[in-house]
């Protein structure tokens, strides 16, 4: 019987930097030459070296990364521990290592994950990630840069285009705060993904979570298909949006996604995108597809910020809002349950590349 992913979770799980996993996961490749191999991608921006780790022999190849947004640290976390405790129990693994080839790339960001250590270090102080918190805006967010953007995108482009084409590309995400779980799925397979909607939703709510119901009517490429569930974005998308508002130098800042330069490589790919919160608002009565207690803080979070930044108290700002942390071992397990149905779902689909 094949090992649930969800038990790959370092329990309690700790934010590890790139550079002190690197070692760890380059030994463990090299001590199970037969399953693994550990790949030098290139350099970042700042000279950070991007690395990745190939797992299995099977015929059906499945593409994990996280760490685009560097400000959610759960995800490549989560596949930091998904290699070394693969490989610490591949006996265990052995099912999944026959039937498929995991390509690797746990953290795509080292640049960014390194300006948001101080609040990484502090977690899970909310004054600390507010004040202190790096998202890059567009035309320096890594997502919408393939296959050549930045040099971290031509980089794990061609380690990515070197194993196409996939049948499952597993982008590992997270949000600041939201009322839920929330998970994306690409166009082509949201009519055959019903069976992994239902069990995604038991799996959010037994870690005591509920779906993140916002339905955003298709701005930006992002379709709704039921509470907790919308469609990946698309770069296309994106510019279209901003071109329809005039602002045509916005458009030209999103390239193509990296759902969309997997689909691009061939076959059918199922492309699942998770999205789990650091921080949940409380919402006892909300309107269906208007999370209106994580809209209320959104807007309200610019001024918090504004007055961090003077030295003031916030606490007066956030008193009506019931916020909890949410434990990095939940986001991991959402994330590693997210790709264990994502691969049930190829494999019923026939696991048919096209």
């Amino acid at each position: 019987m094949a090992l649930a992913l969800t038990s790959l979770v370092d329990d309690p799980p700790r934010f590890r930097t790139h550079e002190v996993v690197r070692e760890a996961i380059e030994s463990a490749c090299a001590a199970h030459p037969d399953v693994a191999s550990f790949h030098e991608l290139g350099a970042s921006e700042e000279g950070r070296p991007l690395y990745g780790a190939v797992l299995g022999h099977g015929d059906q190849t499945v593409s994990l990364v996280a760490g685009h947004h560097a400000d959610e640290p759960v995800g490549p976390e989560a596949l930091r521990c998904f290699i070394l405790r693969a490989l610490h129990h591949r006996d265990l693994m052995a099912p999944w290592f026959r039937r498929y080839r995991f390509v690797v790339v746990p953290h795509v960001n080292p640049d960014g994950e390194a300006r948001n250590r101080p609040w990484i270090k502090q977690w899970p102080d909310l004054s600390a990630y507010l004040q202190h918190v790096v998202r890059e805006a567009p035309g320096r967010d890594l997502e919408y840069g393939y296959p050549d953007m930045r040099p971290e995108n031509q980089h794990v482009a061609a380690f990515l285009r070197s194993h196409a084409p996939f049948a499952l590309h597993a982008n590992l995400h997270g949000m600041s705060v939201a009322e839920g779980g929330l998970l994306l799925i690409n166009r082509p397979w949201t009519f055959r993904t019903q069976s992994l909607r239902d069990d995604f939703r038991r799996a959010v709510r037994a870690e005591g979570l509920r779906m993140h119901d916002h339905n955003r009517k298709g701005e930006k490429g992002f379709f709704w298909l039921e509470p907790g569930f919308q469609t990946t974005p698309r770069g296309d998308a994106m510019r279209t949006y901003f071109r329809a508002q005039g602002d045509e130098a916005m458009a030209r800042r999103f390239h193509d996604s990296s759902m969309e330069f997997v689909m691009k490589r061939g076959g059918d790919p199922l492309a699942l995108v998770t999205e789990l919160p650091l921080f949940v608002v409380r919402n006892d009565d909300p309107t269906p597809g208007h999370p209106d207690e994580y809209l209320r803080l959104r807007d309200r979070l610019p001024e918090v910020r504004a007055r961090l930044e003077r030295g003031d108290d916030i606490d007066g700002l956030l008193s009506s809002f019931d916020l909890r942390p949410v434990p990095p071992a939940v986001g991991m397990r959402l994330q590693m349950r997210a790709v264990e149905l994502g691969l049930r779902s190829v494999a019923e689909d026939g696991g048919v590349v096209r």
